[in-house]
This record gives structure tokens, sequence and C-alpha cells, in this order.
């Protein structure tokens, strides 16, 4: 299997490289990044070929490629893809609308190329014990979910690298289709789909902006409130709600209150706290499970037995639709109705 990384402004993109080097038969042919520097750096790092263009990289024939572009760019980047016919894993959230996300899914079933959208936590372990607690009906019916998935202002990081690797476009709301709620929903609406096996009926959300003062022009802080079609409510906290001083990683947590007892997850406990005089604030290096190689392994896997995957564009599609009911839901005031 050939693969191809299009673009490291995403931060998501290391993870993935360095998970792909652990995988055999697997060949990464290389990376394009229209940032020269930053993809010059990165391929040192790690020691892969460096492209001119993204052109030049789709013209090796890769068998797949990942997305890893700003949020605004992906459909650019995955249209140029499946006219080379290579397979896309698609970094989330698909797109920054949802005429532009199922103009994503339509080009790639047009183009007969797979089209999966990265979204890892399906495959946490943790996360996965919930999944079959559901299944073997251990928890009964369930009645309502609590979830978190937070973290902090994505320009209290950028200070700690080098200038051209900082991902200032997080707070740019024309490149990432605004602020935490784009960032963080879309992981907690895709476990819960998932587990419930139902879709979302309407969405109530509020946010602010209380982080940053002035210096971000997007929202900081958001609280969703989701209705299924089965009947189960899930609220969904997705703030960049930790100080700068705070320590994060992941941040994903989850409570299901059911018929026969509560289920709580936390996808991210193992950490260990690092204190470095050369960083002013503490640090936490994960070591649990890798759910980006997991992920991984599903795409290169559903690409060679030529099979549909396990999270789809579809999926994908669905979380841009939920992000954008809750824009609409907090400009207005009102819960959103959706169509499934």
């Amino acid at each position: 299997m050939r693969l191809g990384i299009l673009s490291f402004a995403h931060l998501h993109a290391e993870g993935y490289l360095a998970a792909l080097q652990t995988l055999p038969d697997v060949e990464v042919i290389g990376i394009a990044d229209d940032n020269h520097e930053r993809g010059r750096y990165f391929a040192q790092q790690f020691k892969v070929r460096q492209f001119d263009s993204y052109t030049d990289l789709l013209n090796e024939k890769p068998d797949a490629v990942i997305v890893t572009a700003e949020n605004a760019r992906h459909l650019p980047l995955v249209q140029m893809a499946a006219e080379a016919g290579a397979a896309i894993l698609c970094e989330k959230p698909l797109s920054t609308s949802v005429a532009d996300a199922r103009t994503i899914v339509d080009i790639c079933q047009k183009a007969n190329v797979t089209l999966m959208t990265a979204l890892p936590m399906r495959f946490s372990p943790p996360a996965q014990e919930i999944k079959k607690l559901i299944e073997s009906g251990s928890l009964g019916r369930i009645y309502g979910c609590n979830t978190t998935n937070q973290g902090s202002l994505p320009e209290f990081h950028q200070a700690e690298v080098l200038p051209f690797l900082r991902r200032d476009w997080f707070v740019d709301k024309a490149l990432a289709g605004g602020g935490a709620l784009t960032d963080h929903i879309v992981h907690l609406a895709d476990l819960l789909r998932w587990y419930l096996g139902s879709e979302v009926t309407e969405v109530y959300a509020a946010s602010n902006q209380i982080i940053g003062g002035k210096s971000v022009a997007v929202e900081t802080g958001g609280l969703v409130m989701l209705t299924f079609a089965n009947g189960v409510f899930a609220s969904l906290d997705c703030s960049w709600s930790k100080p700068a001083y705070y320590p994060t990683w992941g941040g994903l947590k989850m409570e299901l209150v059911a018929e026969k007892g509560l289920a709580v997850m936390d996808a991210f406990k193992q950490v260990m706290s690092i204190y470095n005089q050369a960083i002013k604030r503490p640090q936490w290096a994960y070591w649990g499970s890798d759910a980006n190689a997991g992920l991984l392994r599903e795409f290169i896997a559903a690409v060679r037995d030529k099979r549909t995957p396990a999270i789809t564009g579809i999926d994908g599609l669905r979380g841009v639709e939920i992000v954008a009911a809750a824009y609409q839901s907090a400009s207005s005031g009102q819960p959103v109705r959706l169509n499934p």
C-alpha cells in the first residue's frame, strides 16, 4: 500500500505519519505541503520525500492519501485526489459547510474511490468497551448522555513552536469554519451516533467567546444538546475552556445513564505529567493505546479489501450537519430540527 500525505496544516498529520511508519506493508511515498518550509521540516523529521506540489505527489499514483489541510481546503484536495484515483482519508470536520461536505461525498462516489472521515475515537479501547456494553445489553435502555471534549485555546500553544509550525488557522473562521464548536462537536457526535444507532433530530446550542479576549474572533465555549430519533438526549461540552497553564491532551469523557446502570468513560486518562523548565506550563504525555493507528489500519484494510470503511464520508457529512445546526441554534437562540 503506497500512501502520501497532503498538507501538514493540521497537527494530526504528525501522528498519522508516525503511525503509518510502524505498519507493515505500508510505504509512505512522501508528503506535500503548500507551506514548503513546514513540509521540509516534517520531511526531514520523518525521513520521507517532500514533493514540490500536491500534483507532483499525485502523479506518483499513490494507492491512497491522507488530507490534513485546513478545514476550508479539504474540498479542492479531495477533488484532486479523487481525480487521480486515490483512496482518501480526510481529516475532520469533513468541511466547513454542509454544501462542501456533500460535494466531497458526491465527488468520491462518482470517482468510485474510498472516502473515510478521520474520526479515530471509534478505535479508542475505552470507547470500544462502552460499545460492547451497549451491544451486549448490559446497560439496558440508554436514557441520556453527558459528554465533554474540552481543551485549551489553540493560541495558548503557539508560543511553544517554531514560527512556521504555528497553527493559527484554528482560530481563523474562514479557514477553520468556526472555533470550539467546529473543533470538538464532531468526535462526540460521531461516538453517540455509533453507540445509539440513531440519528440526531434536534440540536440546541449556546456559545460564547470568553477565553482569549480580543485576540480571537471565534467562539471558545459551547454547550450543545442533541436529541436523537430514538428519544435519547445528550449534552456536549465542546469548549476550549482550559487556561493557558493547564495541561491538556485529548480530553474526551462520557457518562451514559442507562436502565441498568451508569457507564463512565475517560478516553485519555492514561497520561504522565511532565514539568520542564523550558516550558512554563506542565504537560501531559499520553501513553495509552493509539486510536490513530486503529483508524489507519481500518482505512488501509478497507482500501485493500475494496469495501466500505467503518467510518464513511456520510458519517463525516452528518457531523458537519450537526455543527451547522449548532451554529444556527446558537445564533437564533432556538432549537434546530434535522431531517436524517
